[in-house]
């Protein structure tokens, strides 16, 4: 596909072909020759995310627990009747919206009425439905990329996208953020291919869907519509539709299943703007958290993307001072790079951080890398005097070190805690070859709770089960009842505060199974099961770091082969059988 590039190749007036001036007088003839860039067809584009989005289906980690209680549990409660709830989905709080669970029960229903529907396949067949929507919204950006700025700014997003490993994390992540993330591809999609209804209507599910502080991304696409474009009319308009067409159906979905007149999203905003202790009693960590998370998912891409303002305003200034007559085009910089430092501003100062926080940004970080490039290899054919193609070496170095780097990362992270994903499935195996006659056998977990991959892991007859560790915060708890009556009910053994609640425990001893981190590291309340082999057997066991003893970040962090295996330390993930608290069998 040929594209004219819009904003890079403009550095030279046009001239009549017919009395071409010399080489001394016209230093850009060379880069009259690449008005026309090639990249790949949209169509090949989607091959190249679909198979990256794909291989995150399969092999990517649930990287945060609160994707695994606060959505994959709700939505196995929605589809078996069972599962765990948060104190977020309390009648008390109602900070969830279930009209977001139940947007994605529907991806299940051709699944459960047409093909097998073992849980196992259910969990993996919606992975792959986000990974296809996930890929359909990178190529409606991609084209409206190459439209805006050309080729080769389109050329380089296409390689960030699919190799960085922050996409290999958030492109299947059943998570609000990740849906958002979604929704910033149609947004910027279609605002750079001018179809603005689309694009507010795109903003307005990111934020009433999915979470409602994503409405600052379209803080400058409101300022284009009112005062650039000053079409009032059609932006109130569009704002009345999604509000018909979302906000209401969603507040009848969330007010159903609370069993009370609720507006999640309000809730939420709430919660954390106005409440005394807000989101702030948890999860707080420095400003060097977001800068290393950063780095590691975008390496290069991430640190040119933070300098990519004053990379563009320097650049663009030389270049008007360079050639008279020059006029930089800082209106269309202006709007395309604000808002990710307008969420930058807005999410590194608060004391709360989560990585996914940043997820609705990576399709930002991706462009604003990229106009980088583009802007520094346009400054150097300006002052070099080259063809604008001489400077393919910058953006061939720099994505070459950025796909080393990430597929480092990202296979890095598969190596090193995959295991949950990996072990938790033999239990499948072992109700298959056992067949056991117990109604509800009880898989226990203890300080591993967090990396509790979800019910959908396990068999029929399954529970999951807390035992005490040294986690001293609340834990999920069991939702009562059969959908609705089980999710309006007000349990009352939960606060907004995170206090431990002493009730989600069991004895270890009425557990059948346990899931456990066997390490060198252990106390009085998290010993070392796998080593107690007069009353647990062992069922499976996979390799999985021991952060605790590797303590070079970098040889942890990237995959370099035999070094991560040898210069880090490793524990077993290890799934245990009780040998006094016996199974009979059919």
């Amino acid at each position: 596909m040929k594209v004219k590039p819009n904003i890079y190749v403009k550095t030279a007036p046009q001239e009549d072909e017919s009395n071409p001036p010399s080489a001394d007088k016209n230093p850009y003839r060379k880069a009259r020759r690449t008005t026309e860039i090639w990249l790949p067809e949209a169509s090949t584009a989607f091959k190249f995310f679909m198979s990256a989005n794909l291989a995150s289906a399969l092999l990517s980690n649930i990287s945060d627990c609160d994707e695994t209680f606060n959505y994959w549990e709700p939505l196995h409660y929605l589809m078996y009747g069972n599962g765990f709830q948060t104190w977020e989905y309390s009648p008390a709080y109602a900070i969830r919206s279930w009209s977001y669970i139940r947007l994605h029960s529907i991806l299940t229903w051709a699944h459960l009425n047409l093909f097998n529907s073992n849980k196992l396949l259910v969990f993996y067949f919606i992975r792959a439905m986000l990974a296809l929507f996930c890929s359909l919204s990178e190529v409606h950006f991609y084209k409206g990329v190459a439209l805006m700025f050309g080729g080769n700014v389109a050329r380089m997003l296409l390689v960030f996208l699919t190799f960085g490993s922050g996409m290999f994390i958030s492109a299947v992540a059943f998570l609000p953020s990740s849906f958002c993330m979604y929704m910033t591809f149609l947004t910027f999609g279609s605002w750079m291919q001018g179809q603005l209804h689309f694009a507010v209507l795109s903003v307005a599910a990111g934020a009433i869907i999915g979470w409602p502080f994503s409405a600052a991304l379209g803080i400058p696409l409101a300022i284009d519509i009112l005062l650039r474009r000053r079409s009032y009319f059609q932006f109130a308009k569009w704002c009345f539709v999604a509000l018909v067409t979302m906000l209401l159906p969603c507040m009848a979905i969330d007010s159903y299943y609370y069993g009370k007149p609720v507006i999640a999203s309000l809730n939420i905003v709430h919660y954390n703007v106005f409440t005394q202790h807000g989101p702030d009693i948890y999860g707080v960590q420095p400003l060097s958290y977001y800068l290393l998370n950063g780095f590691l998912n975008f390496n290069l891409a991430f640190i040119l993307a933070i300098l990519s303002g004053g990379i563009v305003f320097i650049s663009e200034l030389l270049i008007m001072l360079k050639i008279k007559g020059y006029k930089p085009a800082y209106i269309i910089f202006l709007l395309f790079l604000t808002p990710m430092y307008i969420w930058v501003m807005i999410f590194f100062s608060q004391p709360h951080k989560e990585e996914r926080f940043l997820f609705p940004i990576y399709p930002l970080i991706c462009l604003s890398a990229s106009i980088a490039v583009a802007t520094v290899q346009k400054l150097y054919c300006v002052f070099k005097l080259h063809d604008y193609l001489d400077s393919r070496w910058m953006s061939l170095s720099t994505l070459g070190i950025y796909i080393i780097l990430s597929l480092s990362r990202s296979i890095a992270l598969f190596q090193a805690y995959h295991a949950p994903l990996e072990v938790y499935p033999s239990l499948m195996m072992v109700s298959e070859n056992r067949n056991y006659e117990h109604p509800n056998m009880r898989v226990c977990v203890g300080k591993e709770w967090y990396r509790y991959p979800s019910s959908f892991f396990l068999p029929a007859n399954f529970s999951m089960e807390f035992i005490q560790s040294d986690f001293r915060a609340q834990l999920p708890s069991h939702f009562v009842g059969l959908p609705p009556e089980g999710s309006r009910h007000i349990p009352t053994d939960m606060n907004d505060a995170n206090l431990e609640e002493t009730s989600r425990y069991v004895d270890s001893e009425s557990c059948h199974f346990l899931v456990d981190l066997s390490i060198s590291k252990y106390s009085i309340n998290e010993p070392n099961y796998a080593l107690h082999s007069k009353n647990w057997k062992l069922l499976k066991s996979v390799a999985f770091l021991d952060v605790s003893q590797s303590h070079n970040k970098i040889f942890r962090a990237f995959y370099i082969p035999y070094i991560f295996e040898t210069r880090n330390q490793f524990g077993n993930y290890v799934l245990l059988q009780s040998k006094k608290n016996k199974l009979p069998e059919k």
